[in-house]
């Protein structure tokens, strides 16, 4: 599962990342023949490399670069809009494409960059190293654990042993490895070789299970072993100490020290590989004294100390959002889940309520209205976390089958957050947030590397809901061209024939008509996907009625994640929903981020949830990061408010680097969240707009940016 070269007609190299489905192509002079090379010939980690003889290398969009002598000593920071002649001598030049991409190479470089391109010119053909590095990985090991909480804290301890330094570059997430996979079992076992980091950091916490939940993400970012103590604290061998039973409370402080120990590691950064003007650590630096070039060398422990000798409220409003907010009930089970989580950073509390800052979670109005009118005219009950503990007997509030056993769930609500995105893990049919199954993450490494293409099937079986796709399948899917795309619309399938098509291989289904208890509602009779033995559907998007259930059979029988309906959605409502979600999708947004954004504005969205992994990708970005604009008048009509706000992903996360594609932007800002706003002008908003699919917020609606350039050219 390495990325791979071939070349294609254009001339182009192509580079394809099997593991995430990305694919990135360099423009070359004439056609190339790229030869196999061992990739110890490059200074940074590579794990597939090829080698190239051409003139010439276009990019077909700007990305962030560093061209560095052959020593790692920088010399260029890419800039758009640009042209420079760099003297003949070895140069490194670092790509910060969908696939992190390294060239070498012995010559002069004439660099010309735009926003729609970038091209390296070497004066004559040379010999060009390429090496590619997919921002995604593996569990390297497993670790098998019994639920009792001191072995559970032992496992969590070797999480560490995923990161590749323990230099303030950790926080880029390319330097963040996947966390050991964890299995239940009834001993302990931890292989030799997960050895975690000499930090000389551990946390202290008293052995209860939900509480080893809430630190892992901040262990593994630490590097820290988890250990019994009767008070819940970060200690150092050099005697430093940090109470985490602070009057936010528990689950609040560690969220805290995880967020403001990462951001400071990024504003810290900037005084090594990576000098880049950062626009976080200029919005800081008149409230924070902190010698952050002296903190570059020292040691981990010492620069925690540091670090959180300053008040959170000095930094609050320029620590990024963050990508996930994860709300876990206490069931053992769980545990399998953890290094999923920890690889994705996400901020984890406990689902259940009561005293020690344990999350404490309001009704929303939608949720009490759906559950009074109940669910397909059905009793339906709702527990609130306060509810969900080990003694709890939850009402028959829904059927879904795992295998042939049947699990009764109730609704819940978690507690609203500041995070881009929320998920639940555990007992519990959640609104707002992304049901995590173990499954699905089983799946995701399961399946086979695909051929590149991105195969889609568009099932429609009501006539009535066909302008969702409006007989033409790139309305919702494929208008993209560096991507290619296999779009399939079927109509009014038979349940033999829906049956064959859920079992063959598809990257992404996206399902119209009816859904009822028995299944989907075909045009013979109703297919349970429960009772399929297996299905090839890696993601989907179930637009009907009621779907939860013939979702949660999907994931449970192979795929990885979908989007899914709690009760009755109307046509109308389905439809716009279908269409905005498709097109989301389209652009680079993963399954939980897409119906975020489309919840922020119509309601019936609420009655859609993401089950399984959410974080799975249809399309990946054409640009660094899915990213939605928020627009409106500076008065004139030749100048405009753009507000952007960014969606880290699964493979660029929380510490990665954005620029924004605007003019006179001279800093780079940390992914998460909205940026400052900025002021732009029409020509310069148009040019943007017709340069990529956008979605943008505009006179309270959610516009496309292709489609609006038409419009404020007029």
């Amino acid at each position: 599962m390495k990325p791979t070269f071939s070349p294609t007609d254009g001339p182009r190299l192509s580079v394809f990342d099997p593991i995430h489905d990305r694919r990135f192509e360099l423009g070359t002079s004439s056609p190339v023949r790229p030869i196999r090379i061992d990739t110890d010939r490059f200074t940074v980690p590579t794990d597939n490399a090829v080698e190239i003889d051409t003139a010439r290398l276009v990019l077909p969009y700007f990305v962030e670069a560093h061209i560095r002598h052959g020593d790692g000593t920088l010399v260029r920071e890419l800039e758009r809009d640009s042209r420079e002649k760099l003297a003949a001598a070895e140069y490194c030049i670092e790509l910060h494409a969908p696939i992190k991409l390294s060239l070498f190479v012995e010559s002069e470089v004439t660099v010309t960059s735009a926003l729609e391109r970038v091209a390296f010119d070497f004066g004559a053909e040379t010999t060009v190293r390429v090496g590619a590095r997919s921002y995604h990985e593996r569990p390297a090991d497993t670790v098998r654990t019994t639920a009792d909480a001191e072995d559970v804290m032992a496992a969590i301890s070797t999480f560490g042993s995923a990161l590749k330094t323990t230099s303030p570059e950790r926080s880029f997430p390319t330097l963040r490895g996947h966390p050991p996979a964890i299995e239940l079992g009834d001993r302990l076992e931890i292989p030799d070789r997960l050895t975690p980091p000499d930090t000389g950091i551990h946390i202290e916490i008293p052995p209860e299970r939900e509480r080893v939940y809430v630190v892992a993400p901040l262990a593994y970012y630490l590097g820290a072993t988890v250990v019994p103590g009767e008070r819940s604290r970060i200690v150092t061998d050099s005697g430093f100490e940090h109470s985490l039973d602070a009057d936010r409370g528990f689950d609040a402080e560690v969220e805290r020290v995880l967020k403001q120990v990462l951001f400071f590691d990024c504003l810290v950064r900037t005084e090594g590989l990576y000098p880049v003007e950062l626009h976080e650590r200029r919005a800081v630096e008149g409230n924070v004294e902190l010698p952050l070039a002296d903190l570059y060398d020292e040691s981990l422990s010492e620069r925690l100390d540091a670090y959180l000798s300053v008040p959170f409220d000095a930094v609050r409003d320029a620590v990024p959002t963050w990508r996930l907010s994860m709300s876990v009930t206490p069931e053992a089970d769980n545990v399998a889940l953890l290094p999923y989580l920890v690889d994705e950073l996400a901020v984890v509390q406990r689902a259940t309520a009561g005293t020690s800052g344990r999350t404490r979670a309001t009704t929303p109005s939608y949720v009490d209205e759906f559950v009074r009118s109940g669910e397909s005219s059905r009793s339906a009950s709702f527990a609130r976390p306060a509810e969900l503990t080990r003694s709890t007997e939850f009402g028959r509030s829904m059927d879904v089958r795992r295998g042939r056993e049947e699990i009764d769930e109730p609704y819940v609500a978690p507690a609203e957050t500041d995070a881009l995105e929320q998920a639940w893990l555990g007992i519990g049919r959640p609104f707002g947030a992304n049901k995590l199954l173990r499954s699905a993450f089983d799946h995701r490494w399961e399946r086979t590397a695909s051929d590149g293409d991105i195969d889609i099937d568009i099932v429609c079986n009501d006539d009535r809901m066909r302008a969702e796709y409006d007989h033409d399948d790139r309305a919702l899917y494929g208008q993209r061209d560096e991507l290619p795309f296999d779009v399939t619309v079927h109509e009014n399938l038979t349940t033999s024939a829906l049956e064959r098509l859920l079992a063959s291989e598809t990257d992404f289904l996206h399902y119209i008509g009816h859904i009822d208890e028995r299944g989907f509602v075909c045009a013979d009779g109703t297919l349970d996907a429960r009772s399929l033995d297996e299905t090839g559907v890696e993601t989907f998007f179930l637009n009907g009625c009621n779907s939860y259930r013939q979702g949660f059979g999907l994931v449970e029988n192979g795929s990885v994640g979908g989007i899914v309906t709690h009760g009755d959605v109307g046509n109308d409502g389905a439809i716009a929903i279908g269409r905005q979600v498709a097109r989301l999708l389209n652009a680079g947004f993963s399954l939980r981020s897409a119906l975020a954004v489309v919840g922020e504005h119509r309601l019936v969205a609420k009655q859609y949830t993401v089950i399984g992994d959410g974080s799975v990708e249809v399309a990946q970005s054409e640009s660094s990061f899915p990213a939605l604009y928020r627009l409106h008048t500076d008065g004139t009509d030749d100048e405009y408010r753009v507000k952007i706000t960014t969606y880290p992903t699964a493979d660029r996360g929380i510490g990665s680097l954005y620029v924004p594609y605007l003019d006179d932007v001279d800093s780079y800002f940390l992914a998460g969240g909205a940026i400052p706003e900025f002021s732009v002008s029409a020509a310069e908003l148009i040019y943007l707009f017709q340069l990529e699919q956008l979605p943008v917020f505009f006179d309270g609606e959610l516009r496309w940016s292709t489609e609006l350039s038409f419009d404020l050219l007029s």
